[in-house]
């Protein structure tokens, strides 16, 4: 695949191969149908389950989360992006489907951990998908329109989610079931297959795992990832929880998440023209350190301005990283490996959801001020971790 300097940003939406505006139809729908999970444990508690439960259930979807990161990258590679994605989405709808029947505690664990081990089965696919079929060059401004989908289509589900449940919860779940297929549906019909590998080809070769550790590019890279991801999980379970005890409404904490999303909506495309000039690198270490700097500087805002004010700081970190990160580990990955490679990317976001929200509200339940310091330190760590030597063997 022939690469070159970045183009024009408008010159490199307008090269986008016709496959790209698919996978982006599809994530949109799929993203915007994500009805559920918002709202399962308003769903739980409702149904007489205790909060803690609600709780359980909604961890048993991380640890989904979490098998389906490397189990999602090696079926890309073997089976084809597009039957994993359209495996996915199919299995994302049985499994949901079986969750709104589901009644006693153990079931609804078990559909739920398996609802999240299907829904995000696509996500290595989608991401090795677009580095098969768009150039080096315009890499970062795919990941950018790919981010694009997924923002506008959580922006625009809630509200309908909203909606059905107030007729009743189990249009959520058909609902989530009906826009799943519609992107299997989708996958298989319009879809190319992208790289494939065969397993006599891999025994000639060394394993994802072993060539990826042997990376120090990469391993760098995850490590960088998991401590900005760890700070990201504070923003859900942490952020609301301190504006509370500033005495601002839970509409002043959805009032802060909505300008992110609004933000990204706004510039992160037009901020990736900016910043595919450069080395990727350098780009993450700016965006990781600028998101880590943005959350630990909550600790000192206790006005609504500027509770705002750092949210701008940490979503400017957050368009400047996210794009560049996704073109960078398609760029790093070897072909037969590119798939597993996004899996393992996808596995650090899975092991900051675990460990994030219990370690930062057990900080923060016995000192504010050190989870906020704690987050400053993992963001420099996070920060300087990409810019490390690391001669890739």
């Amino acid at each position: 695949m022939n690469s070159g300097p970045p183009g024009r940003l408008i010159d490199n939406v307008r090269a986008m191969p016709r496959e790209v505006w698919i996978i982006l139809l599809g994530t949109f729908i799929n993203r915007f149908g994500s009805f559920v999970m918002p709202f399962l444990a308003i769903y739980l508690t409702q149904q007489g389950f205790a909060v803690t439960q609600a709780g359980v259930a909604i961890s048993a979807y991380g640890a989904g989360h979490l098998s389906a990161s490397m189990l999602g990258g090696y079926l890309a590679d073997r089976i084809g992006r597009r039957h994993t994605i359209a495996l996915s989405m199919f299995g994302s709808a049985v499994a949901m489907l079986a969750l709104s029947q589901a009644r006693t505690f153990p079931l609804i664990v078990l559909f739920t951990a398996l609802t999240g081990a299907a829904g995000e089965l696509y996500r290595p696919a989608a991401g090795a998908l677009i580095g098969d079929i768009v150039p080096p060059q315009r890499r970062v401004t795919a990941f950018a329109l790919y981010r694009l989908a997924v923002n506008l289509g959580f922006a625009a589900g809630p509200a309908t989610a909203g909606f059905l449940a107030s007729r009743s919860f189990l249009y959520l779940f058909i609902g989530d079931a009906i826009t799943s297929v519609a992107y299997g549906v989708i996958a298989l019909l319009f879809l190319p297959h992208g790289v494939r590998s065969a397993a006599h080809e891999e025994k000639r070769h060394e394993g994802a795992i072993t060539v990826a550790l042997r990376d120090r590019a990469f391993v760098l890279f995850l490590l960088a990832t998991i401590c900005s991801m760890w700070i990201d999980y504070q923003l859900h379970t942490v952020l609301p929880i301190y504006v509370s005890s500033l005495g601002f409404s839970t509409n002043t904490y959805g009032l802060l998440l909505s300008l992110n999303g609004v933000m990204i909506v706004l510039f992160e495309l037009a901020i990736t023209g900016w910043t595919q000039r450069f080395p990727p690198t350098r780009m993450i270490a700016i965006g990781y350190g600028l998101s880590g700097i943005g959350v630990s500087l909550t600790g000192l805002a206790h006005t609504v301005p500027t509770l705002a004010m750092t949210v701008v700081l940490w979503t400017t970190g957050e368009m400047i990283h996210a794009s560049v990160a996704g073109a960078y580990v398609t760029n790093l990955a070897p072909e037969r490996f590119r798939g597993r490679y996004h899996g393992m990317w996808v596995f650090t976001w899975s092991i900051a959801m675990l460990a994030g929200p219990s370690l930062g509200t057990w900080i923060y339940s016995r000192n504010p001020d050190a989870l906020w310091l704690t987050c400053a330190v993992v963001g420099i760590a996070a920060a300087v971790l990409p810019l490390v030597p690391a001669k890739r063997s």
